[in-house]
């Protein structure tokens, strides 16, 4: 553990022995809908899971069939599950005949750009705005590579904890601008190390050969219409996911809170040729909001994000210019095949100790020469990750930029569990929690043995059942789907769900009727800075 990080946890704690209870957390776990075949769902988003636009909990992302399930933000890990868990119940009650949640990150059966239906969201001016932005992505990428699904996990600290640190180290700063330049350490922090994440968590090392549609690749055949790499971790997070050439020629600053907002405003500003030959609206239709390289900022992928909660008809980027960081976003995180939501509790544990690691340890800024090995460090991983001579490349020393070090990914991730340590033993102090420790313990034999790996179990399950890829998913699938309707809701959740989404119709209703503008004046007004 560096001397930084255990003075600061001392000082802390000290000065207020609650700050580590004060953790919130919220989930969003996306999923496909398929249909008994294990082809992506021709269907409507069903009627009885409420408006996409305005349900609370339960929407849309990409496309039609994309469901993305939202729980409230939580302080305790397990009632954010169990939120979690009672959604899940009620959709799967909720599915037409014989369709399932698709349990994998990579998705199931696809016809090509045809099979992926663009997401819906009604007629008013904000659900429009919604929809023509995903017609922009399809436009621009392709729908396939956006049929993949995740889990993305929110992470903030509370006020208490906020206070304890900013008394001990910037008192002349204001308070929020400590905390977005302390999540900001976080972001740096997160970006060296989320290789760790991605081999503990990875669940996609193989795909459907239908999500290549045609592309080249450097895949092998890993069963009866499947493709993967035999060390890989997370082909979701590789080259062949959400990536395009557009965006690599972004560099997107995460050392400050003023340089992330420039660069991606001028990224949101500046037209791009491809782009404008595609045009905005033709023959009356909408193609995209706009010409930019970027439409709207959420078009910029990365595996973490600095967030904060927009008001109505607040774009992102003006709500972090105006009130700063409120909490992160991680959305690197594969769905957990063997889990019936997509994630278990182990790595919400895990991903406690490893973000609050990475808040207070040290975290100088990045260079552009860090950036790049970053990057390579992460693909290595995520392509790689289990073979035992797989080697990341560090910079041992920040005053040289020449002074690099080739290491086993296995021997890096004992460093940082060595250094989450203490970290962890004060969670289970201040939660009363043995599962931080175990989490840690969890980890450090995975770490050892690559075939305790999400990745590499899967595999495994697929040569026992001899079976490829989609028909593997398909039944862990349909075991899930079971499953959580053996559960049940009791009648009186089932009441509550159903009243949640029959107040969404009626809240969508009300945001049709109260336009006062048209959608040209409406889409002018929201892309116009301010």
């Amino acid at each position: 553990m560096s001397q930084r990080l255990s003075q600061r946890l001392d000082n802390l704690l000290q000065r207020q022995p609650d700050a580590l209870r004060d953790i919130h957390r919220g989930v969003e776990k996306e999923g496909l809908r398929a249909d008994s075949e294990g082809r992506i769902s021709q269907t409507d988003h069903p009627q009885a899971l409420g408006s996409t636009l305005t349900h609370p909990s339960i929407t849309t992302d990409y496309s039609e069939a994309l469901l993305e399930l939202i729980t409230p933000v939580e302080n305790s890990i397990d009632n954010m599950l169990t939120d979690l868990r009672d959604t899940h119940k009620f959709v799967q009650a909720n599915l037409p005949d014989g369709e399932v949640f698709w349990a994998g990150s990579m998705p199931c059966r696809l016809e090509g750009d045809p099979s992926i239906r663009i997401a819906e969201y009604g007629s008013s001016n904000v659900g429009t705005i919604k929809h023509v932005y995903r017609k922009g992505l399809s436009y621009r990428y392709g729908r396939i590579m956006q049929s993949i699904a995740g889990v993305h996990f929110n992470f903030s600290m509370g006020d208490t904890f906020w206070e304890a640190l900013h008394q001990l180290e910037d008192g002349d700063q204001s308070l929020q601008d400590f905390k977005s330049d302390t999540y900001f350490s976080l972001i740096r922090n997160f970006r060296r190390w989320s290789w760790l994440l991605m081999y503990l968590f990875g669940a996609s090392p193989v795909l459907d050969k239908s999500f290549l549609n045609g592309r080249q690749h450097q895949l092998e055949e890993m069963g009866p219409d499947t493709l993967g790499l035999p060390y890989a971790t997370s082909l979701r997070m590789s080259g062949l996911g959400y990536q395009n050439n557009a965006q690599s020629s972004l560099k997107i600053c995460f050392n400050h809170l003023n340089t992330y907002l420039s660069t991606l405003f001028e990224a949101t500003h500046v037209p791009y040729p491809d782009y404008e030959k595609i045009g905005i609206r033709v023959d009356g239709e909408y193609r995209q909001l706009n010409t930019n390289l970027l439409q709207i900022e959420n078009e910029y992928y990365n595996s973490i994000r600095p967030k904060r909660v927009a008001a109505s008809g607040e774009k992102p980027i003006q709500a972090l210019q105006r009130r700063g960081v409120e909490y992160i976003e991680v959305r690197c995180l594969d769905l957990n095949p063997f889990s019936p939501i997509g994630i278990e509790t182990e790595k919400a544990h895990f991903l406690d100790v490893f973000l609050l690691t990475c808040l207070l340890d040290e975290s100088p800024m990045i260079t552009d020469e860090e950036c790049g090995l970053i990057e390579q460090n992460f693909a290595a991983t995520v392509e790689r990750g289990r073979d035992p001579q797989c080697y990341l490349t560090r910079i041992e020393n920040k005053d040289s930029r020449s002074d690099y070090r080739q290491v086993l990914l296995r021997d890096w991730g004992y460093e940082l569990l060595e250094k989450m340590e203490k970290v962890a033993e004060l969670m289970v102090e201040s939660h009363g929690d043995e599962r931080y420790k175990e989490a840690l313990k969890h980890a450090h034999a995975t770490l050892t043995d690559s075939h305790l790996t999400p990745s590499a179990k899967l595999l495994t399950a697929m040569g026992r059942g001899r079976k490829g890829y989609a028909d593997w998913i398909l039944d862990m699938s349909q075991r899930h789907h079971q499953q959580l309707l053996d559960e049940a809701l009791t009648p009186e959740q089932m009441q509550q769900a159903q009243r949640l989404s029959e107040q969404s119709w009626l809240d969508e209703r009300a945001l049709r009727e109260a336009d006062s503008q048209s959608f040209e004046d409406y889409l002018r007004q929201y892309l116009t800075y301010s």
